[in-house]
C-alpha cells in the first residue's frame, strides 16, 4: 500500500472538534478512504451510513477486513476510483471526507462533482499537502496546518 498517507491523529482529533463529536444520523462519504482512518471514526460517533470509495487494491482489502472486525453494517465499502463514483453517485451526504493523494489533480477534478453530492447543510473536508483554495462556490468554514498537512472545512456558499 505505497504511498497511504492515514491523516495524522492530531488533524483527525481537530477535524472532529470541527464537526462536532456526535454525529448521529449523519450521512459521510470518504470519497479517497484509503485506510478507513477518517470514516470508521466517522462510523464509531454515530454517522448512519458512511460509504468508503477506495480503488487500490490492497487498502481496498484492508478496509474489508477492518470493518468485518468493527461489524459495520452502516458501512458502504466501494472498491471504484473515487472520480467514477461521484459521476455516478446520486446519494447526498452530510460530510464528505477528501483526502486525496498529494500528489495527483484529483482534488481539482473531485471538488466541482461535490457540489451536487452534499446536502444543504453538508460540509467537505479537504487534505492537501500545500496551501489550497477552494474558489467559487466553496467558503472556508475552517483551517489549519499540522507539519506538512494543510486541511479546511469547505461548506457550499449559497448566497
Amino acid at each position: 500500500m505505497d504511498g497511504l498517507r492515514p491523516t495524522p491523529d492530531r488533524v483527525r482529533e481537530t477535524l472532529f472538534n470541527w464537526l462536532g463529536q456526535n454525529l448521529d444520523g449523519k450521512c459521510c462519504l470518504d470519497l479517497f478512504a484509503g485506510s478507513g482512518a477518517l470514516g470508521f471514526e466517522a462510523m464509531s460517533r454515530g454517522a448512519s451510513t458512511v460509504v468508503m470509495v477506495e480503488n487500490n487494491r490492497a487498502a481496498f482489502h484492508a478496509l474489508q477486513q477492518n470493518s468485518k472486525k468493527l461489524a459495520g453494517t452502516n458501512l458502504l465499502l466501494q472498491h471504484e476510483d473515487g472520480l467514477q463514483f461521484l459521476r455516478r453517485e446520486q446519494r447526498r451526504y452530510d460530510v464528505i471526507f477528501l483526502d486525496p493523494p498529494f500528489n495527483s489533480d484529483m482534488l481539482i477534478q473531485a471538488l466541482p462533482l461535490l457540489a451536487s453530492r452534499l446536502t444543504e447543510e453538508g460540509v467537505v473536508y479537504v487534505e492537501t499537502g500545500t496551501a489550497f483554495e477552494a474558489g467559487t462556490p466553496w467558503q472556508v468554514v475552517k483551517s489549519a496546518k499540522a507539519g506538512k498537512v494543510y486541511y479546511q472545512l469547505l461548506r457550499q456558499d449559497i448566497t
